[in-house]
This record gives structure tokens, C-alpha cells and sequence, in this order.
């Protein structure tokens, strides 16, 4: 780089210091490509497809600023060989029906289509088409920081609670069910142990300043957020991959705020006393 631009973009940064536009971001794309992945049972820091960092506990806390309203599916019609990238045969960025873009999708339905049915999977087990569930979160101790995309297999999104944890999807009407957003907690994310692949759980863990809701719903909106819930398929061979670099995650205690019934609060502390 010349220093007439160097000197230029150094100016440029001290003029606007409250960083790129969202139509400069959407552009670059992979500038602000951060996600959250659990591969191999471990919450890795990705970034631009190279792992930054792995968490060293088993628990890790989020806040979910953005999630897609259905899950979407894959399928793959060649078995998967590791360290070989291949685009899938067909995809749903709702699981209702195949992509626009699917040149020739196996049913015009995904209620309809056999690679969606039960035993379809390779080894007669689950189905062929993997389902996933796209979510935006931002890290609690800074509402304001990068937003990471979260992919949840449906392992992760469905089945029954356990012990005060649930899978994304019940632990989200289980919110709802005490008329609580998604966005107005701190979610602890946690591994189940008893799996055998890897499968994370939720439980509330804190609650979020009322002060602060306008930082989540601001982070909702931006095109990290909406890039991080939509389903882009595989379609190219760029590389990836790190070296991990270990760090300890940063740990906060939950502040004991006054509860009034219906706040996000009251739901921390019942799910507390039901834990304990």
C-alpha cells in the first residue's frame, strides 16, 4: 500500500470514527464474517473461515440479537469425505421448499421429499437432508461488539428439556411461554455431555439491562445480522483453516437485580431455583 493511501484511509478512519456503513460491509462481505462454531465439542472463534480461538470451558454465554423464523436444510447427494468441500444437490432456506436456485430438486416439497424422511441417513439413521438452525448472537460483555453467526444442528434445535436446559427451539417458546424475548437475556450455552455427537443446550443466565435493549435491537438490523441467519451454500474452493489458538473465556457474575413478575429477571431467578 502507497503512503498517499494509507495517509487517505488513516484520515478517513479519524474523521468517522463510528467505523464502516452497513452498504461498505454488505459489499466487502468477508470482512465481518465471524461465527460461533461447536465442532468437535468445542466453541471455536471463527473468523473469515480460520479459527481464532477455542474456548477451554464447556459453557459459553451469548445473546441472541437475531434468528431465523424457520430452519433450513441441506442435502448432499455424495457421501461426505473429510476435507473435501462439494455444493449441495438441493437446499431450503425454510425447509418448506427447494431454493430457486436448486437446478433439480428431488420433490417440490421438503414435507414431500424422501431425503426428509426418517432412516434416510447414511446407516439408516435421521435423514439425508441435514437440517440446521440459523441464529445472529452477540457476546454479553459487549452488546455493541461483532456479531457471530451461530448455525444449530437439529440435534441442538429440537427435543425435550433436561435438567433447566433446553434445545434452541423449546428453550425459545419456553421464553415466550413467560412472555420473554429472546434478545432480553444473557443464554448460556452448553454442551451435553451425554452425546455422542456434539449437541449444546440453553438456559437463561442473565437478564439485559433495560437500557441496553436498544443496542440488541440496533445489532438485529444490521447486515451482519441478516448475512448470519441466510443460508448461502457452498459454491466455491476457497480454503480454510488454523491453528487454534486456546484462550480462557472471560466468566461474570449475574448481578442480583430486583425481580418483578414478567420482567426477564423473574425467569433467571425461577430457573435458578429450579436448577439448584
Amino acid at each position: 500500500m502507497s503512503n498517499e493511501i494509507a495517509t487517505i484511509l488513516s484520515n478517513a478512519a479519524l474523521a468517522v470514527q463510528s467505523g464502516l456503513d452497513e452498504d461498505t460491509a454488505a459489499i466487502a462481505g468477508s470482512v465481518g464474517n465471524k461465527r460461533i462454531s461447536i465442532a468437535g465439542g468445542t466453541f471455536r472463534m471463527m473468523v473469515n473461515g480460520k479459527e481464532q480461538a477455542a474456548i477451554e470451558e464447556r459453557h459459553m454465554n451469548v445473546v441472541f440479537v437475531k434468528m431465523s423464523h424457520d430452519p433450513s436444510r441441506t442435502w448432499y447427494a455424495q457421501a461426505y469425505k473429510e476435507g473435501e468441500k462439494v455444493s449441495p444437490s438441493c437446499w431450503s432456506q425454510d425447509s418448506k421448499t427447494p431454493h430457486p436456485d436448486v437446478k433439480n430438486p428431488p420433490a417440490p416439497t421438503c414435507a414431500g421429499c424422501p431425503n426428509s424422511i426418517k432412516g434416510s441417513g447414511q446407516g439408516g439413521t435421521g435423514t439425508a437432508c441435514r437440517l440446521s438452525w440459523r441464529t445472529a448472537v452477540v457476546l454479553p460483555q459487549q452488546l455493541d461488539g461483532p456479531v457471530y453467526q451461530l448455525v444449530l444442528p437439529a440435534t441442538s434445535s429440537f427435543g425435550e428439556e433436561d435438567n433447566g436446559r433446553w434445545p434452541f427451539r423449546p428453550y425459545v417458546q419456553m421464553l415466550a411461554s413467560h412472555n420473554v424475548s429472546a434478545g432480553a437475556v444473557v443464554t448460556k450455552m452448553q454442551f451435553d455431555t451425554k452425546a455422542k455427537v456434539p449437541r449444546v443446550l440453553f438456559s437463561p443466565a442473565g437478564a439485559i439491562d433495560p437500557a441496553d435493549m436498544d443496542i440488541i435491537r440496533r445489532q438485529g438490523k444490521t447486515s451482519a445480522a441478516e448475512n448470519a441467519i441466510r443460508l448461502n451454500v457452498y459454491q466455491s474452493d476457497e480454503g480454510e483453516g488454523a491453528e487454534p489458538t486456546k484462550r480462557k473465556s472471560e466468566k461474570r457474575e449475574v448481578e442480583d437485580v430486583a425481580v418483578t413478575d414478567g420482567t426477564p429477571q423473574d425467569l433467571v431467578k425461577k430457573w435458578a431455583k429450579k436448577s439448584a
